[in-house]
């Protein structure tokens, strides 16, 4: 099973996903185990002079879909996957360039999410992130994921 390289997925990103370009998102890593993801404060500074809260979900909804998207492919299945429903929390700001890091839950998670895609057409599976900025996490995101059959 070969995984996209950071620099295949980011170029994917930019190509597919506009703001992620906007947001000079980049991928770091992603060996289908887990995703992290990149962006500097320049372009996702608010008011305050803190990354927006925006691009900070934003960064995190694409760490899981990245995650996701690397080890389908990877894997050979093609599917549409589309975000159902998240949530964050702020627990300081993020005052500098931050990463958002997601891991592929355990407990089968991906065996029944694939189980979903190749039964009903349609596969679920929530993921977590971590937001950091230096060494500090900074903000909690938990994201419903689905997977529709792309054939």
């Amino acid at each position: 099973m070969a995984f996209p390289t950071a620099k295949e997925l980011t170029d994917y990103l930019h190509a597919h996903i506009p703001l992620s370009r906007a947001m000079k998102a980049e991928v770091v890593a992603c060996d289908g185990e887990s995703a992290v993801l990149h962006a500097p404060l320049a372009p996702n500074i608010n008011h305050r002079k803190t990354v927006f809260g925006g691009s900070a979900s934003a960064l995190a909804l694409l760490a899981g879909w990245t995650l996701l998207h690397a080890r389908l492919t990877a894997e050979g299945r093609h599917a549409r996957l589309v975000i159902q429903e998240h949530t964050i929390h702020f627990r300081r700001p993020l005052e500098a360039a931050f990463t958002a890091r997601c891991e592929m839950p355990a407990g089968g998670a991906w065996e029944r999410f694939l189980g979903g895609l190749e039964r009903k057409a349609a596969g679920r599976i929530t993921l977590k992130v971590v937001l950091r900025c230096g060494d500090v996490d900074a903000a909690f995101f938990e994201g419903e994921y689905v997977a529709l059959d792309g054939r």
